[in-house]
């Protein structure tokens, strides 16, 4: 698969996890794909489980905004925020591909936080 196309396999993802269609979100998976959260240690196996975890996801997302992707050949990164019951989650997603789909990403979550005071003078801060 091109890069274009692959480009537009991850948009057509991100859309469709932002619409909550979980058909469509994971359809950019292999069956056998493997997705890994560092921060909690959980490793999920194959397509159906990653899909089965996210549609039993308690929360549902009342806010999806992917803030830029970037990529070649077969490695692509995501940075989107999620807004979960009005907190936002700072999210990076790195994707591996094998022909054309995903074969392995990992996901990194991160909770916002205030920006010191020490560093005011060298900074903009934005909300």
């Amino acid at each position: 698969m091109d890069e274009q196309s692959i480009r537009s396999a991850i948009d057509q993802h991100w859309a469709a996890s932002a619409e909550g269609d979980q058909f469509a979100e994971h359809q950019i998976y292999h069956d056998d794909a493997v997705c890994e959260y560092p921060q909690s240690g959980e490793v999920i196996h194959g397509r159906h489980n990653l899909q089965a975890l996210r549609s039993h996801h308690p929360g549902k997302p009342s806010g999806f905004k992917v803030r830029r992707i970037v990529g070649s050949d077969q490695l692509w990164v995501t940075e989107y925020i999620i807004t979960y019951e009005g907190k936002r989650a700072f999210t990076v997603s790195i994707m591996e591909f094998r022909d054309d789909k995903v074969a392995h990403e990992t996901q990194y979550f991160a909770d916002p936080f205030d920006a010191p005071a020490w560093r005011s003078q060298w900074v903009e801060v934005r909300k």
